[in-house]
Protein backbone atom coordinates (compact mmCIF):
# COMPACT_ATOMS: atom_id res chain seq x y z
CA UNK A 1 0.00 0.00 0.00
CA UNK A 2 1.82 3.16 -1.31
CA UNK A 3 0.04 5.34 2.14
CA UNK A 4 2.90 5.17 5.00
CA UNK A 5 1.58 4.59 8.70
CA UNK A 6 3.87 5.47 11.10
CA UNK A 7 3.73 3.95 14.35
CA UNK A 8 3.44 7.73 16.54
CA UNK A 9 6.23 6.06 19.15
CA UNK A 10 9.90 7.68 20.10
CA UNK A 11 12.67 6.93 21.77
CA UNK A 12 13.28 9.00 24.94
CA UNK A 13 16.40 11.00 23.60
CA UNK A 14 18.94 13.46 25.03
CA UNK A 15 18.14 17.04 24.85
CA UNK A 16 20.97 17.28 22.45
CA UNK A 17 19.64 14.85 20.21
CA UNK A 18 17.35 15.37 17.24
CA UNK A 19 14.07 13.20 17.37
CA UNK A 20 14.27 10.37 14.26
CA UNK A 21 11.20 8.86 13.25
CA UNK A 22 10.45 5.71 13.67
CA UNK A 23 8.97 3.15 11.04
CA UNK A 24 7.19 -0.06 11.41
CA UNK A 25 6.89 -3.09 9.17
CA UNK A 26 4.01 -1.29 6.44
CA UNK A 27 5.99 1.90 6.25
CA UNK A 28 9.03 -0.21 5.02
CA UNK A 29 7.17 -2.48 2.59
CA UNK A 30 5.26 0.97 1.33
CA UNK A 31 8.33 2.41 1.02
CA UNK A 32 10.45 -0.27 -0.74
CA UNK A 33 7.13 -1.46 -2.94
CA UNK A 34 7.11 2.21 -4.12
CA UNK A 35 10.58 2.85 -5.21
CA UNK A 36 10.51 -0.03 -7.27
CA UNK A 37 10.98 -0.21 -11.37
CA UNK A 38 8.03 -2.94 -11.82
CA UNK A 39 4.15 -2.27 -11.43
CA UNK A 40 3.22 -4.17 -8.35
CA UNK A 41 0.12 -4.93 -6.52
CA UNK A 42 -1.47 -8.03 -3.82
CA UNK A 43 -4.65 -9.85 -3.18
CA UNK A 44 -5.51 -11.62 -0.70
CA UNK A 45 -7.21 -14.81 -0.55
CA UNK A 46 -10.32 -13.44 -1.39
CA UNK A 47 -9.18 -10.94 -4.37
CA UNK A 48 -9.64 -8.09 -2.38
CA UNK A 49 -6.09 -5.34 -3.36
CA UNK A 50 -4.30 -5.08 -0.33
CA UNK A 51 -1.09 -3.39 -1.73
CA UNK A 52 -0.56 -0.87 -4.95
CA UNK A 53 2.46 1.09 -5.89
CA UNK A 54 3.18 4.30 -7.49
CA UNK A 55 4.63 2.58 -10.94
CA UNK A 56 1.06 0.75 -11.22
CA UNK A 57 -0.70 4.23 -10.42
CA UNK A 58 1.69 5.51 -13.56
CA UNK A 59 0.93 2.76 -15.84
CA UNK A 60 -2.93 3.19 -15.12
CA UNK A 61 -3.50 6.32 -13.14
CA UNK A 62 -5.61 5.05 -10.54
CA UNK A 63 -4.20 5.57 -6.80
CA UNK A 64 -3.62 3.58 -4.20
CA UNK A 65 -6.49 4.67 -2.02
CA UNK A 66 -8.57 4.34 -5.27
CA UNK A 67 -7.27 0.55 -6.11
CA UNK A 68 -6.91 -0.63 -2.37
CA UNK A 69 -9.73 -2.25 -1.04
CA UNK A 70 -11.50 -3.44 -4.31
CA UNK A 71 -12.56 -6.39 -5.05
CA UNK A 72 -10.58 -7.67 -7.80
CA UNK A 73 -10.06 -5.67 -11.24
CA UNK A 74 -13.77 -5.96 -12.34
CA UNK A 75 -15.48 -2.80 -13.46
CA UNK A 76 -12.57 -0.15 -13.70
CA UNK A 77 -8.96 -1.81 -14.33
CA UNK A 78 -10.50 -4.92 -16.92
CA UNK A 79 -13.40 -4.69 -18.97
CA UNK A 80 -16.35 -6.51 -17.53
CA UNK A 81 -16.61 -9.30 -19.81
CA UNK A 82 -12.67 -10.16 -19.20
CA UNK A 83 -13.16 -9.81 -15.27
CA UNK A 84 -14.04 -13.26 -14.20
CA UNK A 85 -11.13 -14.96 -16.50
CA UNK A 86 -8.05 -12.42 -15.50
CA UNK A 87 -9.06 -12.88 -11.99
CA UNK A 88 -9.38 -16.79 -12.21
CA UNK A 89 -5.77 -16.69 -13.62
CA UNK A 90 -4.26 -14.18 -11.09
CA UNK A 91 -5.47 -16.22 -8.03
CA UNK A 92 -4.45 -19.48 -9.80
CA UNK A 93 -1.16 -18.69 -8.21
CA UNK A 94 -2.49 -19.57 -4.56
CA UNK A 95 -2.23 -22.96 -5.37
CA UNK A 96 0.67 -23.78 -7.93
CA UNK A 97 4.08 -23.88 -7.30
CA UNK A 98 6.71 -20.93 -8.65
CA UNK A 99 5.48 -17.93 -10.44
CA UNK A 100 2.73 -17.95 -13.24
CA UNK A 101 3.26 -15.55 -16.38
CA UNK A 102 -0.05 -14.49 -18.15
CA UNK A 103 -0.45 -11.86 -20.47
CA UNK A 104 -3.72 -9.69 -20.74
CA UNK A 105 -4.60 -6.23 -21.21
CA UNK A 106 -5.91 -3.69 -18.40
CA UNK A 107 -7.23 -0.72 -18.72
CA UNK A 108 -6.65 2.83 -17.67
CA UNK A 109 -8.35 5.60 -15.46
CA UNK A 110 -9.18 7.64 -18.62
CA UNK A 111 -10.42 4.75 -20.93
CA UNK A 112 -7.36 3.72 -22.52
CA UNK A 113 -6.28 -0.22 -23.25
CA UNK A 114 -2.73 -1.57 -22.03
CA UNK A 115 -1.46 -4.75 -22.90
CA UNK A 116 0.73 -6.21 -19.42
CA UNK A 117 2.83 -9.19 -18.66
CA UNK A 118 2.48 -10.07 -15.02
CA UNK A 119 3.87 -12.54 -12.91
CA UNK A 120 2.40 -13.69 -10.07
CA UNK A 121 3.16 -15.71 -6.89
CA UNK A 122 1.46 -17.27 -3.48
CA UNK A 123 1.63 -15.29 -0.43
CA UNK A 124 2.01 -17.64 2.27
CA UNK A 125 0.27 -17.09 6.02
CA UNK A 126 2.28 -18.27 9.20
CA UNK A 127 0.57 -21.47 9.21
CA UNK A 128 2.03 -22.25 5.41
CA UNK A 129 -1.50 -22.05 4.38
CA UNK A 130 -1.80 -19.65 1.14
CA UNK A 131 -2.94 -15.93 1.91
CA UNK A 132 -2.64 -14.17 -1.11
CA UNK A 133 -0.91 -13.51 -4.46
CA UNK A 134 1.45 -10.71 -5.25
CA UNK A 135 1.54 -9.64 -9.03
CA UNK A 136 3.98 -7.52 -10.68
CA UNK A 137 3.28 -6.30 -13.93
CA UNK A 138 4.65 -4.09 -16.86
CA UNK A 139 4.01 -2.85 -20.53
CA UNK A 140 4.98 -5.74 -22.89
CA UNK A 141 4.05 -2.84 -26.22
CA UNK A 142 7.79 -2.73 -27.19
CA UNK A 143 8.67 -6.12 -26.10
CA UNK A 144 5.82 -8.07 -27.84
CA UNK A 145 6.43 -5.99 -31.11
CA UNK A 146 9.81 -7.20 -31.24
CA UNK A 147 8.94 -10.97 -30.61
CA UNK A 148 5.96 -10.22 -33.14
CA UNK A 149 8.97 -9.28 -35.51
CA UNK A 150 11.02 -11.50 -34.73
CA UNK A 151 8.46 -14.14 -35.64
CA UNK A 152 7.17 -12.75 -38.69
CA UNK A 153 10.69 -12.92 -39.95
CA UNK A 154 11.43 -16.64 -38.97
CA UNK A 155 8.36 -16.95 -40.81
CA UNK A 156 8.32 -15.33 -43.66
CA UNK A 157 12.22 -16.88 -44.45
CA UNK A 158 11.27 -20.07 -43.54
CA UNK A 159 7.15 -20.82 -44.08
CA UNK A 160 6.00 -18.49 -46.31
CA UNK A 161 4.13 -20.29 -49.54
CA UNK A 162 5.05 -16.93 -51.60
CA UNK A 163 8.87 -15.55 -52.33
CA UNK A 164 11.15 -13.01 -50.10
CA UNK A 165 13.94 -11.31 -50.91
CA UNK A 166 15.76 -8.36 -49.41
CA UNK A 167 17.69 -6.45 -51.95
CA UNK A 168 20.64 -4.34 -50.51
CA UNK A 169 20.95 -1.10 -51.39
CA UNK A 170 23.35 -2.18 -54.37
CA UNK A 171 20.62 -4.33 -55.68
CA UNK A 172 21.98 -7.58 -54.89
CA UNK A 173 20.28 -10.33 -52.77
CA UNK A 174 21.05 -10.02 -49.07
CA UNK A 175 18.73 -12.74 -47.93
CA UNK A 176 16.11 -15.20 -49.64
CA UNK A 177 13.60 -17.37 -48.15
CA UNK A 178 13.57 -21.04 -49.04
CA UNK A 179 10.55 -20.54 -51.54
CA UNK A 180 12.20 -17.24 -53.37
CA UNK A 181 15.37 -19.91 -53.99
CA UNK A 182 13.18 -22.07 -55.66
CA UNK A 183 11.64 -19.54 -57.73
CA UNK A 184 15.46 -18.89 -58.76
CA UNK A 185 16.36 -22.39 -59.05
CA UNK A 186 19.42 -21.87 -56.94
CA UNK A 187 20.34 -22.62 -53.52
CA UNK A 188 19.55 -19.88 -50.62
CA UNK A 189 23.43 -19.28 -49.93
CA UNK A 190 24.51 -19.23 -53.18
CA UNK A 191 22.55 -16.22 -54.96
CA UNK A 192 23.63 -14.05 -52.01
CA UNK A 193 25.45 -11.22 -53.15
CA UNK A 194 24.94 -12.12 -57.22
CA UNK A 195 23.64 -9.45 -59.84
CA UNK A 196 20.52 -10.27 -61.08
CA UNK A 197 21.69 -10.59 -64.08
CA UNK A 198 23.46 -13.66 -63.52
CA UNK A 199 19.99 -15.62 -62.07
CA UNK A 200 17.83 -14.01 -64.57
CA UNK A 201 17.90 -13.82 -68.66
CA UNK A 202 15.55 -11.42 -69.23
CA UNK A 203 13.14 -9.59 -67.38
CA UNK A 204 16.05 -8.34 -65.18
CA UNK A 205 16.06 -4.55 -66.45
CA UNK A 206 12.38 -3.82 -65.40
CA UNK A 207 12.78 -5.76 -62.30
CA UNK A 208 16.03 -3.53 -61.52
CA UNK A 209 14.14 -0.29 -62.31
CA UNK A 210 11.42 -1.31 -60.06
CA UNK A 211 13.89 -1.85 -56.95
CA UNK A 212 15.77 1.50 -58.04
CA UNK A 213 12.25 3.20 -57.54
CA UNK A 214 11.79 1.89 -54.42
CA UNK A 215 15.01 3.03 -52.63
CA UNK A 216 14.80 6.65 -54.22
CA UNK A 217 11.04 7.30 -54.03
CA UNK A 218 9.02 4.28 -51.82
CA UNK A 219 7.09 1.24 -52.36
CA UNK A 220 4.72 1.93 -55.39
CA UNK A 221 0.67 2.50 -55.06
CA UNK A 222 0.05 -1.82 -55.66
CA UNK A 223 1.63 -4.66 -56.79
CA UNK A 224 3.38 -4.92 -60.18
CA UNK A 225 3.18 -8.16 -62.71
CA UNK A 226 7.42 -9.25 -63.71
CA UNK A 227 7.70 -11.44 -66.24
CA UNK A 228 11.41 -12.76 -66.36
CA UNK A 229 12.92 -15.87 -67.83
CA UNK A 230 14.95 -17.85 -65.98
CA UNK A 231 18.24 -19.74 -66.54
CA UNK A 232 17.72 -23.37 -65.89
CA UNK A 233 19.37 -26.80 -67.28
CA UNK A 234 16.81 -27.44 -69.91
CA UNK A 235 16.90 -23.79 -71.46
CA UNK A 236 15.21 -20.68 -70.28
CA UNK A 237 11.90 -20.79 -68.28
CA UNK A 238 9.83 -17.99 -68.64
CA UNK A 239 7.61 -17.06 -65.23
CA UNK A 240 5.38 -14.24 -64.49
CA UNK A 241 5.68 -13.02 -60.63
CA UNK A 242 3.01 -10.64 -59.12
CA UNK A 243 5.50 -8.59 -57.03
CA UNK A 244 5.40 -6.24 -53.92
CA UNK A 245 7.78 -3.83 -52.90
CA UNK A 246 8.45 -2.38 -49.45
CA UNK A 247 11.42 0.21 -49.03
CA UNK A 248 14.25 -0.74 -45.62
CA UNK A 249 15.42 2.11 -43.85
CA UNK A 250 16.91 1.88 -40.63
CA UNK A 251 14.63 2.55 -37.70
CA UNK A 252 17.81 3.47 -35.24
CA UNK A 253 18.95 6.54 -37.30
CA UNK A 254 17.21 9.81 -36.75
CA UNK A 255 17.36 10.04 -40.23
CA UNK A 256 15.81 7.32 -42.50
CA UNK A 257 19.31 5.23 -43.69
CA UNK A 258 18.44 2.66 -46.71
CA UNK A 259 19.14 -0.73 -45.79
CA UNK A 260 17.68 -1.94 -49.59
CA UNK A 261 14.29 -3.28 -50.54
CA UNK A 262 12.00 -6.22 -49.75
CA UNK A 263 10.58 -8.11 -52.74
CA UNK A 264 8.16 -9.89 -52.37
CA UNK A 265 6.19 -12.14 -55.20
CA UNK A 266 3.94 -14.91 -56.16
CA UNK A 267 4.67 -17.07 -59.12
CA UNK A 268 1.34 -16.34 -61.08
CA UNK A 269 2.51 -17.54 -64.46
CA UNK A 270 -0.19 -20.21 -65.10
CA UNK A 271 -3.47 -17.74 -63.82
CA UNK A 272 -1.63 -15.47 -66.44
CA UNK A 273 -1.52 -17.80 -69.20
CA UNK A 274 -4.81 -18.98 -68.99
CA UNK A 275 -6.27 -15.41 -69.23
CA UNK A 276 -4.37 -14.75 -71.90
CA UNK A 277 -5.23 -18.01 -73.47
CA UNK A 278 -9.17 -16.81 -72.96
CA UNK A 279 -8.22 -13.57 -74.51
CA UNK A 280 -6.55 -14.97 -77.04
CA UNK A 281 -9.63 -17.14 -77.94
CA UNK A 282 -12.41 -14.42 -77.78
CA UNK A 283 -10.56 -12.29 -80.04
CA UNK A 284 -9.92 -15.03 -82.64
CA UNK A 285 -13.41 -16.28 -82.52
CA UNK A 286 -14.71 -12.29 -82.86
CA UNK A 287 -12.28 -12.39 -85.97
CA UNK A 288 -14.01 -15.58 -87.52
CA UNK A 289 -17.23 -14.03 -87.09
CA UNK A 290 -16.08 -10.57 -88.52
CA UNK A 291 -14.52 -12.56 -91.40
CA UNK A 292 -18.38 -14.38 -91.86
CA UNK A 293 -19.74 -11.38 -92.37
CA UNK A 294 -17.62 -9.12 -94.45
CA UNK A 295 -16.58 -12.15 -96.92
CA UNK A 296 -21.10 -12.87 -97.28
CA UNK A 297 -20.60 -9.12 -98.82
CA UNK A 298 -18.56 -10.29 -101.35
CA UNK A 299 -20.12 -11.41 -104.86
CA UNK A 300 -16.93 -13.24 -105.67
CA UNK A 301 -16.34 -16.52 -103.44
CA UNK A 302 -12.56 -16.30 -104.76
CA UNK A 303 -12.55 -12.77 -103.24
CA UNK A 304 -14.23 -14.38 -99.80
CA UNK A 305 -11.54 -16.41 -99.57
CA UNK A 306 -8.85 -13.87 -99.20
CA UNK A 307 -11.44 -11.84 -97.13
CA UNK A 308 -10.85 -14.64 -94.52
CA UNK A 309 -7.26 -14.32 -95.15
CA UNK A 310 -6.79 -11.39 -93.80
CA UNK A 311 -8.65 -11.62 -91.17
CA UNK A 312 -6.84 -14.40 -89.78
CA UNK A 313 -3.47 -12.96 -90.07
CA UNK A 314 -4.49 -10.39 -87.72
CA UNK A 315 -1.87 -11.00 -84.31
CA UNK A 316 -1.17 -14.32 -86.01
CA UNK A 317 0.96 -14.14 -88.33
CA UNK A 318 3.32 -12.19 -90.95
CA UNK A 319 2.45 -14.02 -93.70
CA UNK A 320 0.10 -16.01 -95.84
CA UNK A 321 -0.27 -18.04 -98.69
CA UNK A 322 -2.98 -20.14 -100.78
CA UNK A 323 -1.72 -22.83 -102.79
CA UNK A 324 -4.48 -25.04 -104.59
CA UNK A 325 -4.07 -28.48 -105.89
CA UNK A 326 -3.30 -28.48 -109.63
CA UNK A 327 -5.79 -30.69 -111.58
CA UNK A 328 -8.72 -29.66 -109.39
CA UNK A 329 -9.53 -31.29 -105.86
CA UNK A 330 -8.31 -34.68 -105.02
CA UNK A 331 -10.77 -37.23 -103.77
CA UNK A 332 -9.63 -39.22 -101.19
CA UNK A 333 -10.63 -42.06 -103.56
CA UNK A 334 -8.08 -41.07 -106.03
CA UNK A 335 -5.05 -42.88 -106.75
CA UNK A 336 -2.12 -41.40 -104.86
CA UNK A 337 -0.57 -39.32 -107.15
CA UNK A 338 2.54 -36.32 -106.97
CA UNK A 339 1.48 -33.31 -105.15
CA UNK A 340 1.79 -30.43 -107.33
CA UNK A 341 0.45 -27.06 -106.05
CA UNK A 342 -0.35 -23.98 -107.50
CA UNK A 343 -0.55 -20.40 -106.13
CA UNK A 344 -3.68 -19.13 -105.74
CA UNK A 345 -3.24 -15.71 -103.34
CA UNK A 346 -0.67 -14.09 -101.75
CA UNK A 347 -0.19 -11.40 -98.94
CA UNK A 348 2.87 -8.89 -99.95
CA UNK A 349 6.43 -9.44 -98.54
CA UNK A 350 8.30 -7.19 -96.75
CA UNK A 351 5.37 -4.75 -96.61
CA UNK A 352 1.59 -5.12 -95.14
CA UNK A 353 -1.03 -5.43 -97.07
CA UNK A 354 -4.03 -7.48 -97.84
CA UNK A 355 -3.96 -10.83 -99.66
CA UNK A 356 -3.91 -10.79 -103.65
CA UNK A 357 -3.94 -13.18 -106.37
CA UNK A 358 -0.78 -14.28 -107.14
CA UNK A 359 -1.02 -13.75 -111.20
CA UNK A 360 1.25 -16.63 -111.87
CA UNK A 361 -1.13 -17.97 -115.10
CA UNK A 362 -1.66 -21.35 -113.05
CA UNK A 363 2.40 -22.45 -113.28
CA UNK A 364 3.03 -24.84 -110.09
CA UNK A 365 4.95 -23.72 -107.47
CA UNK A 366 8.41 -25.07 -107.24
CA UNK A 367 8.04 -26.85 -104.05
CA UNK A 368 10.72 -29.74 -103.14
CA UNK A 369 10.12 -33.38 -101.65
CA UNK A 370 8.99 -33.20 -97.94
CA UNK A 371 8.07 -29.22 -98.21
CA UNK A 372 5.61 -28.83 -94.98
CA UNK A 373 2.48 -27.73 -97.69
CA UNK A 374 3.37 -30.77 -99.79
CA UNK A 375 3.45 -32.74 -96.74
CA UNK A 376 -0.08 -31.14 -95.46
CA UNK A 377 -1.70 -32.43 -98.91
CA UNK A 378 -0.17 -35.57 -98.09
CA UNK A 379 -1.05 -36.19 -95.12
CA UNK A 380 -4.55 -34.39 -94.72
CA UNK A 381 -3.39 -32.42 -91.70
CA UNK A 382 -1.69 -29.44 -90.63
CA UNK A 383 1.75 -29.15 -90.57
CA UNK A 384 4.24 -27.09 -88.35
CA UNK A 385 8.33 -26.40 -89.10
CA UNK A 386 10.49 -23.94 -87.61
CA UNK A 387 14.00 -22.37 -88.49
CA UNK A 388 15.27 -23.92 -84.79
CA UNK A 389 16.06 -21.73 -81.76
CA UNK A 390 16.77 -17.99 -81.63
CA UNK A 391 20.69 -18.63 -81.41
CA UNK A 392 20.46 -19.99 -85.21
CA UNK A 393 22.36 -17.49 -87.51
CA UNK A 394 20.84 -14.90 -89.58
CA UNK A 395 22.01 -16.24 -92.68
CA UNK A 396 21.14 -20.03 -91.90
CA UNK A 397 17.48 -18.48 -91.79
CA UNK A 398 17.47 -17.44 -95.05
CA UNK A 399 18.45 -19.89 -96.34
CA UNK A 400 16.03 -22.46 -94.52
CA UNK A 401 13.50 -19.71 -95.80
CA UNK A 402 14.53 -19.69 -99.51
CA UNK A 403 14.86 -23.45 -99.70
CA UNK A 404 11.14 -23.22 -99.13
CA UNK A 405 9.77 -20.87 -101.30
CA UNK A 406 8.98 -18.48 -98.77
CA UNK A 407 10.03 -14.64 -97.41
CA UNK A 408 13.31 -14.45 -96.54
CA UNK A 409 12.56 -13.07 -93.02
CA UNK A 410 10.54 -16.26 -91.83
CA UNK A 411 11.46 -18.32 -89.05
CA UNK A 412 8.38 -20.12 -88.54
CA UNK A 413 5.70 -21.96 -90.79
CA UNK A 414 2.31 -23.46 -89.82
CA UNK A 415 0.27 -25.31 -93.14
CA UNK A 416 -3.64 -26.33 -92.77
CA UNK A 417 -5.04 -28.24 -95.77
CA UNK A 418 -7.97 -26.94 -97.33
CA UNK A 419 -10.93 -29.23 -97.42
CA UNK A 420 -14.37 -29.86 -98.74
CA UNK A 421 -16.98 -32.36 -99.03
CA UNK A 422 -14.31 -34.82 -98.66
CA UNK A 423 -11.93 -33.51 -101.21
CA UNK A 424 -8.24 -32.33 -101.03
CA UNK A 425 -8.46 -28.78 -102.36
CA UNK A 426 -5.23 -26.97 -101.60
CA UNK A 427 -3.20 -25.69 -98.68
CA UNK A 428 -3.12 -22.11 -96.99
CA UNK A 429 0.46 -21.71 -94.73
CA UNK A 430 0.77 -19.20 -92.38
CA UNK A 431 4.38 -17.43 -91.96
CA UNK A 432 6.07 -15.71 -88.63
CA UNK A 433 8.82 -13.60 -88.91
CA UNK A 434 12.31 -12.95 -86.52
CA UNK A 435 11.28 -12.56 -82.60
CA UNK A 436 7.77 -14.46 -82.83
CA UNK A 437 7.13 -17.70 -81.40
CA UNK A 438 6.38 -20.63 -83.02
CA UNK A 439 3.13 -22.20 -83.93
CA UNK A 440 1.92 -24.10 -80.96
CA UNK A 441 -1.07 -26.81 -81.15
CA UNK A 442 -3.85 -24.15 -80.63
CA UNK A 443 -2.24 -22.30 -83.43
CA UNK A 444 -3.06 -24.94 -85.42
CA UNK A 445 -6.12 -25.22 -84.30
CA UNK A 446 -7.56 -21.98 -85.27
CA UNK A 447 -5.40 -22.09 -88.50
CA UNK A 448 -7.85 -25.30 -89.27
CA UNK A 449 -10.78 -23.40 -88.34
CA UNK A 450 -10.04 -20.36 -91.03
CA UNK A 451 -8.93 -23.09 -93.49
CA UNK A 452 -12.43 -24.71 -93.40
CA UNK A 453 -13.99 -21.29 -94.47
CA UNK A 454 -11.37 -20.73 -97.32
CA UNK A 455 -11.77 -24.01 -98.47
CA UNK A 456 -15.77 -23.42 -98.74
CA UNK A 457 -15.18 -20.20 -101.08
CA UNK A 458 -13.01 -21.49 -103.29
CA UNK A 459 -15.18 -24.61 -103.52
CA UNK A 460 -18.13 -22.20 -104.24
CA UNK A 461 -15.82 -20.28 -106.81
CA UNK A 462 -14.80 -22.86 -108.90
CA UNK A 463 -11.03 -22.61 -108.44
CA UNK A 464 -10.50 -26.39 -107.77
CA UNK A 465 -12.80 -27.81 -110.87
CA UNK A 466 -10.97 -30.18 -112.81
CA UNK A 467 -9.84 -28.71 -116.53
Amino acid sequence: MSASRRSGTTDELGPDEPEQPVRDGADLLAALLDGMDAALCAFDADGVVTHWNREAERILGWSAAEAVGRQGFAGWAVRSADAGEVEDRLLSAMGAPGRQVHEFALLTKDGGRVLVRTQSASVRGPDGRPAGVYCAFSEVHAQIDLERSIALSEALLEDASWGVVLVDADLRPAVVNAHAARALGAGRMSVLGRPLGDLLAQGVEELENALTHVLAEGAPPGPAEVWVSLRTPEGERRRCWRSGFVRLASPLAEEPVPLGVGWLFQDVTEAKQGEQEAALLRFRANQLHRAARAAAECEDPAEAATVHLDFALAGFADHALIDRVVGGAASDTDEAEPVRLVRVAATPSGAPGPSVPSGTSGLPVRYGEGHPAVQCVERAGSVRASAGARSVPAEQVRRWATARQWPEDTVHGLCAVLRSRGRTLGVVTFLRGAGRSAFERPDAMYAEDVAVRIATALDLAGAVERP
